[in-house]
């Protein structure tokens, strides 16, 4: 059976359709400048396709969370989750075929980048008896998939960018139908746009898009000037699930809105200059010391209403678990790998995929081959070795605190701020500039001065100079402080060294 979605009509007045079986076997590649109509077009496609296949939406700018309240997709709001619970998250809603809108708004660039990899890599690692046809729809994917290196760091980068090729190169056996939209194509990385054998290009001015677009619908580059004079809506169609020539269409009509409205001209308000002053001059608020914490909402409750995702538990299972002194000689082993593995001198500044290599194969040298972590669960180790703890620190009741608070952070910057909690909590001297910066994986000083800035800027710490120059930190709350230490220090004192010690 045949899915046509209408789109619209073409120029010439004839309802304009899109094979949607054909779109899930070939995927879509959507261009235009800011104003084409690109964000339209896409909601015009989820909504006329929603009644036929399992939607997901990586939202930078929280376009389309008012899908939510017509078409029932699940609104995720990125920010109140770990790149972790999105990937698990990714995993339940391919698996219970909930569509889902991913927001992503409120998040730096790093972020979007990160969490983006992280649900699309659940959806894409699910087991084989869950690949169901999705469409997944990515808006500003030069974010996600960039031509060049930016201002994030190459790991995030990489994240990203690995993910949009998993979806766009490899997706389609795995039943993922890749949309995506960018402003640029010159910024879209080449690997990922080759992929899509269906176009709609809108309205666009630069001559490197005009020319791009112009080769990717078959176009003489003589004829790519007419790309300057589409409308806004209007776009040039080209692929096996649109038309077999270059065609133009007008984009129809949406049933739902976005949240934020196109800005109209309005009148200035009528205000006399003193209450103005009053008004942009007064005092600002008081700010408040203690990190505002907000509970992450019970996102397996809602993709599960109707379902138990907890597996029986057989008493033959419970048999063959192993003893606590057999749990804690395992984890004592695990560690003992990881900090010869950082005791490496590159070890810092290596990839964590890298890294994980090496300590799986260590592992299985140990014969802890089946006892081995998952990359998630090797992260989480990584940032506490990287902080001089061990596996035993979640055991450790007055290490709770400083665990909740480093949840704040992002994931990669956790093991900086335990670092420092640990040197503060000992009376050791505060890390130096380079310390803080191989604990993160970075070479740059500079990074590792911002780091600092944007864990005080959180109200997790207060920083201090004293009369010779050296730094002294002090855990908000906690009490706790570092001794003076000299920020150009190289290295870190031998007792504070992650591949020697640990707490």
């Amino acid at each position: 059976m045949t899915v046509a979605i209408e789109m619209g009509h073409t120029t010439a007045g004839a309802p304009a359709t899109l094979d949607l079986e054909e779109l899930l076997a070939t995927r879509l590649l959507v261009q235009g400048n800011s104003g084409s109509g690109k964000s339209h077009l896409l909601r015009r496609l989820l909504e006329q396709s929603a009644p036929w296949v399992q939607q997901a939406i990586l939202d930078p700018e929280g376009d389309f969370v008012t899908l939510a309240e017509q078409f029932g997709h699940l609104v995720i709001q990125a920010e109140d989750h770990t790149e972790r619970g999105l990937q698990v998250a990714g995993e339940r809603a391919r698996i219970h075929r909930v569509s889902t809108v991913l927001n992503l708004e409120g998040l730096d660039a790093e972020n979007q980048m990160r969490r983006a990899a992280a649900f699309l890599g659940g959806m894409f690692d699910v087991e084989r008896d869950h690949w169901y046809p999705m469409l997944v729809v990515v808006d500003e994917a030069q974010l996600f998939a960039p031509a060049v290196a930016g201002e994030v760091s190459d790991e995030a980068r990489k994240l990203s960018l690995g993910a949009m090729t998993n979806l766009m190169c490899r997706g389609r056996k795995r039943g993922l139908a890749g949309v995506i939209a960018t402003q640029r194509l010159a910024k879209l990385a080449k690997n990922v746009a080759a992929e899509a054998s269906n176009f709609l290009m809108g309205r666009t001015f630069l001559d490197i898009d005009m020319a791009r677009a112009a080769d990717l619908l078959g176009m003489e580059r003589r004829q790519a000037d007419a790309f300057r004079d589409l409308e806004r809506g209007q776009f040039m169609a080209l692929g096996p699930a649109l038309s077999r020539r270059p065609l133009g269409l007008r984009i129809g009509a949406t049933e739902t809105k976005p949240r934020n409205a196109t800005p109209r001209l309005l009148p200035l308000p009528e205000a006399t200059l003193e209450d103005a002053r009053a008004i942009i001059l007064a005092a600002p608020p008081p700010e408040a010391n203690r990190p505002q914490r907000r509970p992450a909402p019970d996102l397996l409750g809602q993709l599960m209403a109707a379902k138990s995702a907890a597996p029986e538990i057989r008493p033959e299972t419970l048999e063959q678990q192993p003893s606590a002194e057999e749990l804690a000689e395992r984890r004592e082993r695990l560690d003992r790998i990881l900090r010869a593995i950082l005791a490496e001198p590159d070890a810092g500044f290596r990839a964590i995929g890298v890294l994980y290599q090496e300590f799986v194969v260590r592992c299985r040298i140990e014969g802890l081959g089946s006892a081995a972590p998952d990359l998630s669960e090797f992260r989480r180790m990584l940032t506490r070795a990287r902080a001089g703890l061990g596996t035993d620190i979640a055991e450790d009741d007055g290490w709770q605190d400083v665990t909740l608070r480093a949840s704040i952070l992002p994931e990669d910057m956790q093991g900086v701020f335990m670092m420092i909690a640990r040197a503060a909590k000992q009376g050791w001297p505060c890390p130096g500039d380079a310390a803080i910066a191989r604990a993160y994986g970075s070479h740059s000083l500079r990074r590792a001065q911002r780091l600092l800035t944007y864990i005080e800027e959180q109200g997790l710490i207060v920083c201090q100079l004293d009369g010779a120059g050296r730094r002294i930190v002090t855990l908000v709350e906690l009490a706790w402080a570092t001794a003076p230490g000299d920020p150009n220090a190289d290295e870190l004192p031998a007792e504070q060294d992650c591949s020697s010690a640990s707490l």
